[in-house]
């Protein structure tokens, strides 16, 4: 299928019709694997059903897709462009997160590039913090032909705790880039406009308002987090 640009995704996503092909069966949560067509524009995409969610103990149930979505909105306002496309609409099996599918570059080796410096890794570092992504595994890092990296599975990102557990510890207590200070400036005010107002669509004030604390910590620190004492740091399994 041809590659297709962000606005026309998320027609694609919104109101394209979705058939189900088969079930990525290493997902915690029911994952299905979709193709998603439009007038003539099909795409494959990843569709999360709500129903399909696994209750979790420090997560509302059925909260799930909509934090996908919130972590979207969000790479999408910063305009590094981390996420896929992501939308909540109506599936086969009720409400449910879809995102367009990327097609990964096989023959990166994921150890070695969750461990490496790629400018798209430290970005990625910046919005899990945001985010407060608890769940940052290398298998969750799609690396393109085009050299770009993705991140996808983001059910478990915006509790009010402080919950950041990734792999993408290699840039703990550097000191922030140009770059991510002007980006977190730009997503400061737009938490109080536009973004904002689509994150209290998704998620609850609380979260809302405790992003809003996160960001204007990066920014007084200027520096990348160290690792937590009281929450562990790394994922399990880390891929």
């Amino acid at each position: 299928m041809a590659p297709v640009e962000v606005t026309e995704a998320m027609a694609l996503l919104s109101q394209g019709s979705l058939d189900v092909v088969g079930r990525l069966v290493d997902a915690s949560n029911a994952t299905l694997y979709c193709t998603v067509a439009l007038a003539e524009v099909e795409a494959a995409c990843v569709y999360k059903p709500v129903a399909g969610e696994r209750p979790l103990w420090d997560f509302p149930d059925g909260t799930l897709a909509a934090r996908e979505v919130a972590a979207y909105e969000v790479s999408a306002a910063s305009g590094w462009d981390l996420v896929p496309p992501t939308v909540l609409r109506e599936g086969p099996y009720g409400p449910g997160m879809c995102q367009l599918w990327i097609d990964v570059d096989e023959t990166v080796d994921l150890v070695e590039l969750a461990r490496s410096d790629h400018p798209d890794l430290r970005r990625m570092a910046v919005l899990d913090v945001v985010i407060n992504n608890a769940d940052r595994k290398g298998g969750h890092l799609l690396p393109t032909t085009a050299g770009r990296v993705y991140g996808v599975d983001h059910g478990v990102c915006f509790s009010v705790e402080n919950k950041l557990r990734t792999l993408l510890w290699q840039f703990r207590g550097d000191a922030l880039d140009t770059e991510s200070t002007e980006v977190l400036g730009r997503l400061r005010a737009d938490l109080d406009g536009p973004l904002g107002a689509r994150l209290a669509e998704l998620l609850a004030p609380a979260e809302v308002a405790r992003t809003v604390r996160r960001v204007e910590r990066l920014l007084r620190t200027s520096r990348h987090p160290q690792p937590s004492r009281d929450w562990p740091a790394i994922p399990w399994p880390p891929f």
